[in-house]
């Protein structure tokens, strides 16, 4: 499970095997967790963790699932996934020449 302030408070550990994400209190503590990301750097931050630590796929998979499933709202999404997107598009054209 998550806890319930940002990535800050999350205690990184190594594990031998990934956590799996597949029911619905967990789902609901992705939410939370998201949610309590306040801006920007904290959002990237988290995804950097999520998808290091957790065996279901990347953080963007998720939140479309999430979507899919109608358990977040289109606008919450969007603004998930605007952040991850245009983080990406910033990496990209910094390897650009």
């Amino acid at each position: 499970m998550f806890n319930r302030s940002c990535v800050s408070q999350i205690k990184m550990t190594t594990t031998n095997k990934p956590i799996k994400i597949s029911s619905s209190s967990t789902n609901d503590a992705l939410i939370d967790q998201l949610r309590a990301c306040q801006n920007t750097e904290e959002i990237l931050k988290f995804e950097k963790w999520f998808n290091s630590h957790i065996e279901s796929g990347k953080l963007y998979q998720s939140i479309c699932e999430l979507l899919k499933n109608r358990s977040i709202s289109r606008a919450l999404a969007s603004r998930w996934l605007l952040t991850l997107i245009e983080d990406r598009d910033m990496t990209i054209s910094k390897l650009s020449v």
